[in-house]
């Protein structure tokens, strides 16, 4: 008589495998579900640590883990502040699962690295740019001296600690899920995208982290959020760290007057544009008012007239050339300092890199030559840096005490990036965010969405 095997918990491509289970024993429950193709019950691997919990009964031999404990110490004097030791604490109070809220330039790599070496698992850190995943090795070489690994960009490099961008991550995590003890989610907002969120649920890691300035989301993603990290466990407003911590700042809206042949054309496409949707009978501000104007749009001459009209005022709204005068005034008024440049569009960016011969930073923009103006740009050899999008988060830019926003989205986390990328503190020196918006156009509607923040429940120069 053969002897009887104890039930097994197997790690299987992102899901859990229960083997050797006499299933006429008992019935599981969710999240288990019968498997009729490989005769064993199954599971999303993000169940780990709940199962190992609750099935303590069943005497599991566990087969799933593939991570190790480790024995980290930090390379040189790492001392957080308060409010990071808070943050930590309230982290391991909630077990070691969490979202941890804190401004751009407060310190959320230092309280992951604390996090790291504390907890002493096999560790893979989430970050969406590769120019990020730069900038954790970097850190992470210099905190704990021992290669650290990364995955993405051409890399595929498997350590103790790695390093993953999140589009890495999701096409390797069914491999890698049962490889580490915590994952860090830094700029954790992306994670709960219909992608990203498998990362998380093919992992077995019982310890998780998540970082960001602005973990809120329109479409609610923020509540998928807490239930793969855990609950919101500490956060800090800029208004709490200003002039200790962060960098005291002030914001000054600049309405623009557009010279008056482009504010004839703008006027003139945006009635036609309107008109349009008036016809239609589209309200725009309605979740379904953008597909509505597309499907109308491509259906007759007077639409794609319409969509041509929406182009050019939104055009001349970004980037009149009233906006470039007044950006030239400032860049001459802070001729002795760093300004970083920021637009909506690809077009404008390089448009004002044209005209003031600046360089410029898009997604477009090949990486060696991304790397080289930002080195230069921190080593000061450029005072002026323009781009669109891409350094809106995480890029440390810890000289930069003066941006320009010369055109944006409705977007609030946008516009808080932003301005977390002159709250890095420098002595007593204030920071300056000059926001641009065209008169009589949907930019002030836009500025007063995106500015719905308690970072902006200060005075207005502006």
């Amino acid at each position: 008589m053969s002897e009887k095997l104890s039930p097994q918990l197997h790690f299987d491509k992102g899901s859990l495998v229960l083997k050797h289970f006499e299933a006429s024993n008992a019935r599981l429950e969710s999240p288990w579900q019968w498997d009729d193709r490989s005769g064993s019950y199954r599971c999303l691997a993000f169940n780990y640590a709940k199962l190992l919990k609750s099935h303590h009964h069943l005497n599991l031999e566990d087969r799933a883990k593939g991570f190790e404990n480790r024995s980290w110490t930090w390379s040189e004097d790492r001392t957080l502040r308060p409010y990071q030791m808070e943050a930590l604490e309230a982290w391991r109070r909630a077990r070691g699962r969490g979202v941890v809220v804190l401004p751009t330039g407060a310190g959320k790599s230092l309280l992951a690295m604390s996090a790291i070496q504390r907890t002493a698992k096999d560790t893979l850190i989430m970050v969406p740019t590769l120019d990020l995943m730069a900038q954790w090795v970097q850190q992470l070489e210099a905190s704990f001296e021992i290669e650290i690994g990364q995955l993405g960009g051409g890399e595929h490099r498997i350590t103790e600690i790695t390093v993953s961008t999140y589009d890495s991550a999701y096409l390797h995590m069914e491999f890698l899920g049962h490889r580490f003890g915590l994952l860090v989610f830094d700029e954790c907002h992306h994670l709960p995208s219909a992608s990203y969120q498998w990362i998380a649920k093919m992992s077995i890691a019982p310890f998780r982290l998540g970082l960001s300035a602005t973990p809120e989301r329109n479409d609610g993603g923020d509540v998928l959020l807490f239930e793969l990290v855990g609950p919101e466990v500490y956060r800090a407003k800029v208004q709490e760290l200003r002039g200790n911590y962060l960098s005291d700042y002030q914001t000054i809206t600049l309405e623009i007057e557009m010279d008056p042949d482009e504010q004839a054309l703008f006027l003139t496409e945006r009635a036609l544009y309107t008109q349009f949707l008036k016809t239609s009978g589209i309200d725009m501000a309605q979740p379904s008012g953008w597909s509505l104007f597309l499907q109308n749009c491509f259906q007759s001459e007077a639409g794609k007239r319409a969509y041509r009209a929406y182009l050019l005022q939104k055009k001349l709204a970004k980037g009149s050339r009233a906006k470039l005068k007044q950006l030239q005034q400032l860049l001459f008024k802070h001729r002795d300092e760093q300004v970083l440049i920021f637009t909506d569009d690809n077009e404008t960016a390089y448009r004002i890199g044209e005209c003031m011969m600046l360089p410029v930073i898009t997604h477009h923009t090949k990486m060696n030559e991304r790397k080289y103006f930002l080195s230069a740009f921190k080593a000061k050899q450029f005072p002026f840096l323009v781009t669109s999008k891409v350094l809106n988060e995480g890029v440390d830019l810890p000289a930069v005490k003066v941006a320009v926003i010369v055109s944006g989205s409705a977007s609030v986390r946008e516009h808080v990036q932003r301005l977390g990328r002159v709250l890095r503190k420098q002595g007593s020196q204030t920071a300056t965010l000059y926001e641009m918006i065209s008169k009589e156009s949907g930019e002030r509607w836009q500025s007063h969405r995106r500015r719905q923040h308690e970072a902006y429940e200060v005075k207005d120069n502006g």
